[in-house]
């Protein structure tokens, strides 16, 4: 059980095309086999996004590979997966996505200390292009800076 602690999944596209303004974690509904291939490392959250349906949050586009010693359970790897919040999380989260243009995205996936798999998710602002351009601009001053200071 100490290796599945280790699992932190990044989305690493998130930080590049969005600007994160809040993060939330959230619990996930997933059958035995998924909880297994999480644990196992088998997943990606890179081209995922969250959406709301009667005031619940879903995530689609999450891969889980199917496991391997699942046995009969039919198992797919890309289906809607429903997000657990307390409901004035939810409330917060629906009422920003009304009020601005917002998106919600998935930043993490992770086992937690008690062996429950967790979706830190972040509301987020589309960048544009200059904006990227900055941060590209950015990491790479960084980089330099770094490699200065090792020598």
């Amino acid at each position: 059980m100490s290796a599945s602690k280790d699992i932190y999944i990044k989305n690493r596209k998130a930080y590049y095309n969005y600007e994160l303004l809040e993060k939330f974690v959230a619990g996930i509904q997933l059958t035995g086999p998924e909880i297994k291939s999480v644990r196992n490392g088998e997943a990606g959250i890179s081209e995922s996004y969250c959406f709301f349906q009667k005031e619940e949050l879903y995530v689609k586009n999450m891969y889980i590979k199917e496991y391997s010693n699942a046995g009969y359970v039919e198992q797919e790897p890309r289906r809607v997966r429903k997000l657990l919040l307390q409901k004035r999380e939810l409330q917060k989260l629906l009422k920003k996505l009304k009020d601005q243009a917002l998106t919600i995205i998935p930043v993490a996936l992770f086992i937690n200390e008690k062996g429950w798999a967790k979706l830190e998710i972040g509301l987020a602002r589309g960048k544009k292009l200059y904006d990227k351009r900055e941060s590209i601009k950015d990491k790479d001053l960084q980089r330099q800076l770094s490699r200065k200071q090792k020598d």
